[in-house]
């Protein structure tokens, strides 16, 4: 199993970023996917997860509203578009294969950092 994280970088307060999940090794398409995410000194924290065929998707209330969770299945990709970003949002970002923690596997991350 294989998850690799790409896109992350910095952004002014208000823009815009998208971070994309390879995965490999195992059956995409029939797994539900996560992004999560954990800030400096702080612990995991759920971002939103999606169903197998991405027509269900869910949001923590820290980003329901700008950030879109989406997927190709024939492309093994699963991506986080994330707009109006804070300071707050900087983490180091991964995916994650399952619905919630304990997750089955994860990537290593990519760092988003939102600062003036």
């Amino acid at each position: 199993v294989q998850l690799v994280e790409s896109g992350g970088g910095m952004v002014q307060p208000g823009g815009s970023l998208s971070v994309s999940c390879a995965a490999s090794g195992f059956t995409f398409s029939s797994s539900h996917m996560s992004w999560v995410r954990q800030a400096p000194g702080k612990g995991p924290e759920w971002v939103s997860s999606i169903n197998a065929n991405g027509g269900s998707t869910y949001y923590a209330d820290s980003v329901k509203g700008r950030f879109t969770i989406s997927r190709d299945n024939a492309k093994n990709m699963l991506y986080l578009q994330m707009n109006s970003l804070k300071p707050e949002d900087t983490a180091l970002y991964y995916c994650a294969r399952g619905r919630q923690a304990p997750y089955v596997a994860r990537g290593q991350g990519t760092q988003v950092t939102v600062s003036s």
